[in-house]
């Protein structure tokens, strides 16, 4: 290369939805850690479709587990979500994974919705049913995660910071995301880790990685 030239390499960026990762690569028995994802990451650039491609960044999408404190329905007492061994792994992992080389964590939040009955409680017959404190489960619903995620993607294309998203989730809710990288001039490549993806996600993704 001449003096004074500057050589360009393509670039991508790894976005990942956490709670979806979480579940393929790990369990209720044995849940997915940050060296689980490390080496799920590592195992992923050296995909042959991203040889030669220069790693932007990492980035990680989940919410900051619960810590507010409610009272057990029927039961009573208080139940503090702090204390939950998912709050506790999670505190853990997301501390992990923000120490690692070019990750980035991107965290939306839980809120607490009340309490709902378990769907095996109800029988499919019977004008009533008889609820127990045990059929009950607590109602979190996951907020901004999606939106984050989104707002990533714009940056990242419209600023041309990369030629190419690696989106790894299953979730159809992204396709708008994808849609608008591939407008913008962007590839997207999707890593759906085995989850059986809908025929739109196929369709806006430039190269379904399917090694992993």
């Amino acid at each position: 290369m001449p003096s004074g030239h500057l050589f360009f390499m393509r670039s991508f960026a790894i976005l990942i939805d956490g709670g979806f990762v979480k579940r393929k690569l790990g369990s209720a028995q044995d849940p997915m850690t940050a060296q689980h994802l490390s080496a799920f990451v590592e195992k992923l650039q050296h995909d042959v479709h991203l040889q030669n491609l220069y790693l932007h960044r990492v980035y990680f999408y989940d919410a900051e587990p619960l810590t507010e404190v409610v009272t057990r329905p029927l039961s009573g007492g208080k139940l503090n979500f702090r204390d939950s061994d998912t709050a506790k792994r999670n505190v853990k992992l997301h501390h992990e994974l923000s120490r690692l080389p070019h990750f980035a964590l991107r965290m939306g939040e839980l809120s607490f919705r009340g309490w709902s009955v378990k769907p095996q409680t109800l029988p499919n017959t019977g004008a009533s049913v008889v609820i127990t404190a045990t059929d009950l489960s607590a109602n979190i619903q996951q907020k901004g995660v999606d939106m984050r995620l989104g707002m990533d993607v714009a940056s990242l294309t419209l600023k041309k910071l990369v030629q190419v998203i690696v989106l790894v989730t299953g979730d159809s809710d992204f396709i708008p995301a994808m849609k608008f990288a591939r407008r913008e001039g962007a590839q997207v490549y999707l890593a759906p880790i085995g989850h059986n993806i809908r025929d739109g996600m196929y369709e806006h993704a430039d190269v379904i990685l399917t090694t992993l």
